[in-house]
């Protein structure tokens, strides 16, 4: 089920536990191994999957988030019971891997892909604007404002149409960022106990920007993802003490 509420209001978080499991998986055939973050109500398992795309499972909930590149990626996890899509570029928003892995799983998206979306997925679907909040398969979620903020980038996210979404799951906000640079709604986010960040020129934020961003809005654990060939060095030295980062490989199937 999915809803929509009002604009977004405070987001508190708790202290994070973290035990980490191995690396994610490099063929479809195989199990994904995954971190797990202890919540109020049982653990987080956050897989990461390729580039921008991941999934989450929490309390009987598996949470896809920008599923794309066909239904073989996703052939070790569990069916959706949710799918979350930030925006309607294609390595975000893929009409045929959602027609092979969708099932009956409701969806959230922005209006550009809600707009997109054929009638039998769009019946099943809402929309959320910047700053407005929602509920999908139970689990709270804000949209945050995810657009480009230097001028000469502005053409590839512009302002109002991208969403980013802070998930609140038992004790915990996780924050998917989408296609960003740091954005005011970004920089005014507390209590995150769980962040995924963005950070591929020309199309987001470099990882000097993510590490202001970060040690401004201070989540407990950064994950890099939608990085592609960037230097992410910054990030072992820059973040503010006590944020903790966490690497892993979100390009499992690239050749060296």
């Amino acid at each position: 089920m999915v809803t929509r509420r009002s604009l977004v209001a405070g987001m508190a978080g708790l202290p994070i536990v973290m035990s980490f499991l191995g690396q994610n998986f490099a063929h479809a055939e195989e199990a994904p191994l995954s971190d797990m973050i202890a919540t109020s109500e049982g653990d987080l398992v956050i897989h990461p999957i390729d580039h921008a795309s991941l999934a989450l499972e929490w309390d009987d909930k598996v949470l896809y988030v920008d599923p794309v590149g066909g239904a073989e990626r996703y052939a070790a996890l569990p069916a959706p019971t949710a799918i979350l899509i930030t925006h309607g570029h294609g390595d975000h928003f893929d009409l045929p891997t959602l027609d092979a892995i969708a099932g009956a799983a409701p969806l959230l998206t922005n209006q550009d892909v809600y707009d997109k979306l054929p009638a039998a997925l769009q019946a099943r679907a809402i929309a959320l604007a910047n700053g407005e909040t929602g509920e999908i398969d139970g689990v709270p979620v804000a949209a945050i404002a995810a657009h480009n903020t230097t001028e000469e980038r502005l053409r590839y996210h512009p302002r109002g149409v991208g969403n980013g979404y802070v998930l609140s799951l038992g004790d915990r906000k996780v924050y998917i960022a989408g296609d960003t640079e740091p954005t005011p709604d970004m920089l005014a986010l507390r209590d995150i106990a769980v962040a995924f960040l963005p950070m591929n020129l020309p199309y987001t934020m470099t990882p000097e920007q993510a590490v202001e961003a970060i040690n401004i809005f201070k989540p407990g654990i950064v994950y890099p993802y939608h990085y592609g060939d960037s230097d992410l060095s910054a990030l072992e030295t820059g973040l503010a003490a006590g944020i903790e980062l966490r690497r892993r490989n979100w390009y499992p199937n690239a050749t060296s």
